[in-house]
């Protein structure tokens, strides 16, 4: 009985220390992953969604990282030497996003590439960066100056501008 117990207890630890050299390749913060987009774990039900900035998105993952809401995005391509700047923008609306639904600023954002992690800080320059951005962004709509930059008809389907686009492919 005490041969099958111990047995127990060192698979039990083996699985525990390749379920954690998994969790440290994927690049993902220490924490309890908390929503996910990817499929797997619990998925957001729906994207966040800030009403003041009019903003709508959903990162891959959400890590509590202590009292801290973590987002990371996933790219499927290897790393650049310094993360795309679209990437980072992307990130921090992911963090504006957190902030905004949780009442919580993040401290930093995660861009997860295939071989390798940034951590991002989120800090209030990147924050006006990007609230620039949005404006300008906004403002271009407003003046019908919002080029399409893509030819992916699916692309069109899912986009939410798609009623009130001049450029549409559908």
């Amino acid at each position: 009985m005490t041969a099958v117990v111990l047995l127990l207890v060192l698979v039990g630890l083996v699985l525990l220390w390749l379920a954690r050299r998994l969790r440290a390749r994927t690049g993902l913060p220490s924490g309890r992953i908390v929503a996910t987009d990817t499929g797997l774990w619990r998925r957001l039900d729906r994207p966040l969604f800030s009403h003041r900035y009019c903003l709508v998105g959903r990162p891959d993952y959400i890590v509590a990282d202590g009292a801290d809401l973590i987002p990371v995005e996933v790219k499927s391509a290897r790393a650049p030497a310094r993360p795309h700047a679209s990437h980072i923008l992307q990130l921090a609306a992911y963090c504006l996003l957190v902030a905004e639904t949780s009442g919580r600023r993040p401290p930093y954002g995660v861009i997860q590439y295939a071989d390798r992690t940034f951590r991002i800080p989120y800090t209030r320059e990147l924050e006006e960066e990007l609230l620039a951005l949005l404006e300008e962004m906004r403002e271009d709509l407003e003046a019908g100056d919002a080029p399409r930059r893509h030819q992916d008809p699916g692309r069109c389907r899912r986009c939410g501008y798609r009623e009130v686009c001049e450029q549409s492919l559908v």
